[in-house]
């Protein structure tokens, strides 16, 4: 995954070596020089309220680099991934469990985890090694964690220098490891020329190995000056020869590779005191990863011109001989044929000689994965051509539990969808069972229980291993007030309409196919109307639907846009302001057929609509509110004194109220802040104790109340967080906790406006969050049908029109009984055993558990007295199909035919 937190204004002091107390619900701050608060919790009006937070499931989204499996306890696993954090494999419900949760605003940098070491002399013991930038990007050095309750709280020690678990390279691994034999002994491998480092006290303190001689001299681009491209990739991995030692006694032979083409594996033979290059290895090439068999003796390495995760044009595979000394080119292919490098890699501990591993950058028609069973002798692999293009499959792969994985592609041979993979750098054969494998994508993590097919010329099976890890880094959030309860933009998947919250979406938003959309937005007043705009290769950059996000069109677009930059729809979706990189702000009215130019307003700037007058719309850039009232062709700049002329800065106006607006942003050097304007950002007033606020959204009122509920992620009172103010911010409610905290969350958060208290939250590698105020029990689905027009009646009759063994068709026919014309309506119900909607037609679905919903689209939205509108879907069951007993319209109750 590239996409990256955004720099924060102001860079912390570099942290000191030492070590400070993390654990789930304790505050995470190592710093012992924090800052006093500039404004105590007594100025302002400030209260907590317990949460229920879950991720809105999209299953995967982001790169996975590292899975380690434990040497001495079955079913104990840990996933990290390069912006998301780290994992822990649950067995019983073949899930995922996050780890890294706590992770601070202050340290957002450490939701990157670089490596992993699981102890295997006690398993409870687990380590990352966690920092996302090297350069400047992080304002926070590196840390290793350690944890004696695998993974459940954490200690850190923080480090002299940064790690760099979004940076390049980060493929490669595992750079922590455990002496098998003494586990008091960790060593890890430094980024940056900075080396060698040691613990001998379990991770509480690191000392840097001066006898090793090669800190590495690899960067991806010297020409960079950024601190990225041109960064030293160091220490790359480390691995213990259990062999040469004993419980309770340092092991003796220690492997090390290093970052340096001329000298990539380093030995020592006595326990770390001196190092050598070993003499006779292999020259032009990176080792990715350097893997000993102890059966055999022999050290595999898988090799690749360049430190990926991305390149790589030339690999191999060698085996170095512990006993003899000798060196041995057991590629799967010649060098000539190779168009990818090699990098996964894994032993079978239960079957000696046999190893896998991965052609990692093999990005077109497939990855590929190589087995041999006898030491790297001979090979097969995955997938062979029969005919070109045509292939033969060792493998049948099945992506129904998360079905986006298929992208909506249609590729000729001898591409397939879904494809095995991309960016494959992690791959691990169970150690305590030969049939399990597991491998991460730049996507998802795959794996397979039956892999010892594969060997007797059957296809073994694929599927998503993936459940419970989130990792997509969230740009916007739209929560519309009917329809699909929520819409996300994404990087690198798009994003997605999510129906029902707690089952993953059956296909990313397409036509066009962004690879991340950057900016998304609905018409208030007619919520079908949704628009957005993102980054792709080429044009189109922007899309429109009619019909809630199910479907979607490819718009024009101006010339010279280069990205997505910010989208607005009119209040009623006659019209859009867009805001793209490389164009200036443009206008239309329909759907984007021509555009031309706004004037009074600089490229760049934000721009979001009013939420009740069609023909307003607003802008902001550099300290300065601009406001359009003639549907974005003129701009004028308004307010600007007191505002952040720096830092991120997000607006929203207020839905059904005009020229209502909340503004929040800034930077620590500069205004930083939450305001707010009545008169269409004429004036501004600051709200006094929100020292600093960064995004702000609105949802369902509460109960007595006469604003909407207002939600913020902010620092008030002195404590960063999420907050819930339900009287226009006059007083505050700290609804998140510091076990909830999720790094960096400042790019959007929303209500819902059907559900009184439940907030969306964008992360920045943890996917979107949604939490739902204890109290409230979190059942409420977010498909309230709302208010149901004067005079509203209705009846409904419902047949399953067709049903076999585990799905089923049915029709659902609305008749308006009342005394007014319907405009627009949405049809509610409760499923009694289980069912759910797979796809809808003439109207638009959404679902949370047991409760669905069905909006009108464009055409039938209007029933006239005594008139009716139809629709119908297919839905899957388990067992018995009955009848929903009760519908509702608009929140009435139907009479049921």
């Amino acid at each position: 995954m590239r996409s990256s937190a955004r720099p924060l204004a102001a860079l912390l002091a570099a942290l000191t070596l030492t070590a400070g107390l993390f654990a789930a619900g304790a505050p995470a701050s190592a710093r012992a020089n924090d800052a006093a608060p500039t404004t105590k919790a007594s100025d302002v009006s400030l209260a907590a309220d317990t949460y229920d937070w879950k991720n809105v499931r999209i299953d995967g989204g982001g790169f996975v680099p590292g899975i380690v499996f434990n040497r001495s306890e079955k079913n104990l696993a840990y996933a990290r991934t390069d912006i998301g954090g780290a994992y822990r494999w649950d067995q019983s419900g073949k899930r995922w469990t996050p780890l890294l949760d706590w992770v601070d605003w202050d340290h957002w940098g450490w939701s990157g985890v670089v490596s992993l070491a699981s102890d295997s002399a006690r398993p409870d013991n687990v380590y990352a090694a966690v920092g996302t930038y090297t350069n400047s990007w992080d304002p926070t050095n590196g840390a290793v964690l350690r944890s004696s309750d695998r993974g459940a709280s954490w200690k850190a020690s923080t480090l002299p220098f940064k790690l760099g678990g979004n940076m390049p390279g980060r493929g490669m691994g595992e750079r922590l490891a455990v002496d098998p034999n003494k586990n008091s002994v960790l060593y890890l491998g430094a980024p940056s020329g900075k080396g060698l480092w040691r613990s001998t006290d379990s991770g509480v303190n690191w000392s840097k190995v001066t006898a090793f001689p090669n800190p590495g001299n690899y960067s991806q681009d010297p020409s960079d000056t950024s601190g990225y491209g041109n960064d030293n990739q160091g220490i790359v991995w480390v691995t213990f020869d259990e062999r040469t030692g004993s419980a309770g006694s340092a092991t003796r032979v220690i492997y090390v590779g290093v970052a340096d083409k001329a000298n990539t594996v380093y030995r020592s033979t006595d326990g770390g005191a001196t190092w050598s290059r070993i003499a006779g290895q292999p020259t032009g090439y990176l080792a990715h990863k350097g893997v000993l068999d102890s059966s055999s003796g022999y050290l595999y390495l898988t090799l690749s011109d360049t430190g990926g995760p991305y390149d790589g044009g030339k690999g191999r595979i060698w085996r170095y001989a512990t006993a003899t000394g000798e060196w041995k080119d057991v590629s799967p292919v010649a060098e000539a044929d190779t168009y990818y490098g090699f990098s996964g890699l894994s032993v079978d501990r239960q079957q000696p000689g046999t190893l896998m591993a991965t052609a990692y950058s093999s990005w077109w028609p497939d990855t590929q994965i190589f087995r041999s069973t006898n030491s790297g002798a001979t090979w097969t692999q995955a997938w062979d051509y029969s005919s070109y293009p045509n292939r033969t499959n060792r493998f049948t792969q099945d992506v129904s539990s998360v079905p986006w994985l298929t992208w909506g592609a249609n590729p000729s041979p001898p591409e397939t969808t879904p494809k095995l993979g991309w960016m494959t750098e992690a791959l691990e054969i169970d150690p305590f069972d030969s049939n399990r494998m597991m491998y991460g994508t730049g996507a998802t993590v795959y794996g397979t229980e039956n892999l010892k097919n594969w060997d007797s010329g059957s296809q073994f099976k694929i599927t998503p291993m993936v459940k419970g890890l989130e990792e997509t880094a969230v740009n916007d959030l739209a929560s519309p007030p009917s329809g699909a309860p929520l819409l996300s933009a994404l990087g690198d998947v798009g994003g997605f309409r999510h129906t029902a919250l707690d089952t993953v979406p059956g296909m990313m938003f397409t036509s066009p196919n962004l690879t991340s959309t950057t900016s998304l937005d609905f018409a208030e007043a007619s919520p079908n109307t949704v628009v957005r705009v993102g980054d792709a290769d080429a044009a189109p950059h922007i899309g429109f639907s009619t019909d809630n996000g199910a479907n979607w069109f490819q718009g024009s677009e101006p010339s010279g846009v280069t990205s997505g930059g910010t989208v607005a729809a009119a209040a009623d979706g006659s019209g859009f302001v867009w805001s793209p990189v490389g164009a200036g702000v443009q206008r239309t009215t329909g759907y984007g057929s021509s555009w031309s130019a706004s004037t009074g307003i600089p490229a760049g700037a934000t721009v979001e609509s009013d939420r009740k007058n069609p023909k307003k719309f607003y802008g902001y850039r550099g300290g300065t509110f601009y406001v359009s009232t003639d549907g974005g062709a003129t701009f004028t700049a308004k307010a600007s004194s007191g505002l952040p002329a720096e830092g991120n800065v997000r607006f929203k106006a207020v839905p059904g109220t005009e020229g209502d607006v909340w503004l929040a942003g800034g930077s620590a050097t500069g205004a930083y802040g939450l305001w707010h304007s009545t008169d269409s950002g004429a004036t501004f007033t600051k709200l006094p104790g929100v020292e600093q606020a960064d995004s702000v959204g609105f949802g369902k009122a509460a109960a007595g109340a006469s604003y909407q509920t207002l939600f913020v992620t902010a620092k008030i009172g002195g404590v960063r967080g999420i907050f819930r103010s339900t009287n226009a911010g006059a007083g505050w409610t700290r609804i998140n906790d510091d076990a909830h905290q999720w790094g960096w969350i400042g790019a959007a958060i929303t209500g819902d406006p059907r559900v009184y208290g439940r907030v969306y939250v964008s992360t920045n590698g943890r996917g979107i969050m949604y939490g739902d105020s204890s109290g409230n029990g979190g059942t409420d689905p977010g498909t309230d049908p709302g208010n149901p027009p004067a005079g509203a009646a209705c009846s409904v009759t419902y047949k399953v029109t067709n049903q076999w063994t585990d799905g089923f068709q049915a029709d659902v026919t609305v008749t308006n009984t009342g005394t007014k014309a319907l405009d627009g309506w949405q049809l509610g119900w409760t499923f009694p055993d289980g069912q759910r909607i797979t796809q809808m037609w003439n109207a638009v679905s959404g679902q949370v558990g047991a409760k669905a919903t069905a909006d009108n689209v464009s055409w039938n939205g209007k029933v006239a007295v005594g008139a009716s509108a139809g629709f119908g879907f297919t839905g899957t069951l388990s067992g018995s199909n009955g009848r929903p007993a009760a519908f509702t319209l608009g929140g009435a109750a139907c009479t049921v035919g």
